[in-house]
């Protein structure tokens, strides 16, 4: 199936040989995840590890009176829920479809038993969890330095990429917890960047960068 062909494009699998990658090419299983339903919720017990196929997956942690903060939106191609494989933990965060998805999944099991014949691997492993390692670092920095709008600013272009117009994959209470924020003022934040001619709001959540230069500037300290 080419949903399992995205093993070769995902980082920590690339970079095995091709008689390894086919193993565990043949071990994987396909699963359908309907828009808004969760794959896993935070402190679950984790045995599997996933790459999306198709949609778009929300990691979102969620504190004790319920509310979510979004930590990151995956396309087709991106790996989580590997955290486990090192240390049998529980499921740090929940993995949400923001859209009717699909999901690659392996099992811990037939992961660790490649890289225990090929340690080497386990220094891209290192490079990923750096990487993520990184991520955080300036996830705590922007909350320390950046205000709502500078931070609403942010995840607008990190949303849109290279293009002008995107439509926003996640509802307008998702978009709070990407930026960390009430709905109320991520919302303020996108009115002011409206009148100010930065952004228009067309149709059902589409949205066009008018002045990418104007948002990029707002979006540093």
């Amino acid at each position: 199936m080419p949903e399992r062909r995205l093993l070769d494009a995902t980082e920590l699998f690339a970079a095995l040989p091709a008689d390894a990658l086919e193993e565990l090419r043949a071990k994987t299983k396909i699963l359908p995840i309907a828009k808004g339903d969760l794959l896993f919720s935070q402190g679950d017990t984790s045995l599997e590890l996933f790459v999306v196929a198709e949609g778009r997956i929300a990691i979102a942690t969620r504190s004790t009176d319920g509310r979510e903060s979004m930590v990151a939106v995956l396309e087709p191609g991106g790996l989580f829920g590997e955290l486990g494989l090192f240390d049998d933990g529980p499921r740090s965060a929940d993995a949400r479809a923001l859209t009717d998805s699909s999901v690659v999944a392996l099992t811990y099991e037939d992961v660790r038993g490649v890289l225990l014949a090929r340690p080497e691997i386990l220094w891209v492993i290192v490079r990923l969890l750096a990487r993520r390692l990184r991520a955080t670092d300036e996830a705590l920095a922007d909350a320390v330095f950046l205000d709502v709008p500078a931070r609403t600013a942010k995840r607008l272009l990190e949303l849109a990429g290279p293009d002008s117009e995107f439509q926003l994959p996640m509802t307008q209470e998702d978009l709070a917890g990407l930026v960390g924020a009430s709905r109320e003022r991520v919302n303020k934040a996108l009115a002011m960047f409206t009148r100010l001619g930065w952004v228009e709001v067309t149709g059902r959540s589409r949205y066009h960068i008018l002045d990418r230069a104007a948002l990029e500037l707002r979006a540093n300290p």
